[in-house]
């Protein structure tokens, strides 16, 4: 399915949801290196604009991965909640942003959200995620309520926990050691503390996890930690005994 949309006099075509939530997502250095990106802001602008039209039902027939080839996709697909789904199905990208926004203000935002959540597939999500901006996406997300417990509890209301995610470019652990250390004596960490290491080497992940678990058990802090790595990459490492959290 192709898609067009035409702003003062310029038509910009677009082949394809894939290529349309590409173009529509705001700019990212990323999806430049990756040839993906919109072109100029006005063609981003332009992709938006459609994607606000797109019937979010489109999600559950023209799918972004390929149903045959990908189990995700087939996951998703197969485990969908229609009747959830059924309350929105007839609202396109935009109008359900704007639902969103407008449930976000009512006493039962957070249940309302809950009903309607299993119906919902992440490219739907994703979608309507280009379309807001950040104040819209904390206006929703401070009406949802997800709570997640491990060893601390997140997303209970009126509490915020923070993310400690220290780059280091070459996964050397004294220098990633001193990063955490560092945002450890400012108080940062409690949600999770994370490193994205600069290869996906099994070897360097194990390292970088027994680092953070050491630090976590020598001073008994109350936190979670991850080493970001190919999901096959850490499944190994747990077979192996290595403290994945």
């Amino acid at each position: 399915m192709k898609f067009t949309q035409t702003i003062s006099g310029t038509t910009y075509e677009f082949d394809g949801i894939v290529e349309l939530m590409a173009k529509a997502t705001p700019l990212r250095s990323g999806d430049q290196l990756a040839g993906c990106a919109a072109t100029s802001d006005a063609e981003r602008a332009s992709a938006a604009w459609q994607l606000a039209d797109v019937p979010l039902a489109t999600f559950l027939e023209e799918l972004v991965v390929p149903y045959e080839t990908d189990e995700v996709t087939r996951l998703i697909i197969d485990t969908h909640d229609r009747e959830a789904f059924t309350p929105i199905s007839h609202l396109t990208v935009g109008a359900f942003r704007d639902w969103l926004l407008e449930t976000a203000t009512l006493d039962d935002a957070a249940a309302r959200y809950d009903a309607v959540s299993p119906g919902l597939t992440p490219e739907m999500v994703a979608a309507t995620s280009k379309l807001m901006r950040n104040q819209d996406l904390i206006l929703v997300a401070s009406a949802a309520r997800v709570h997640s417990a491990f060893r601390t509890t997140i997303g209970l209301p009126g509490r915020i926990a923070t993310r400690l995610q220290p780059n280091h470019p070459t996964d050397d652990p004294r220098g990633i050691a001193a990063a955490t250390l560092d945002g450890l004596l400012m108080g940062c960490g409690d949600a999770v503390i994370g490193i994205n290491p600069a290869t996906d080497s099994p070897h360097a992940t194990a390292d970088l996890l027994h680092l953070l678990d050491d630090i976590r058990q020598r001073f008994s802090i109350p936190m979670q930690s991850c080493v970001l790595s190919h999901v096959t990459t850490t499944v190994d490492l747990i077979s192996q005994g290595v403290p994945v959290d």
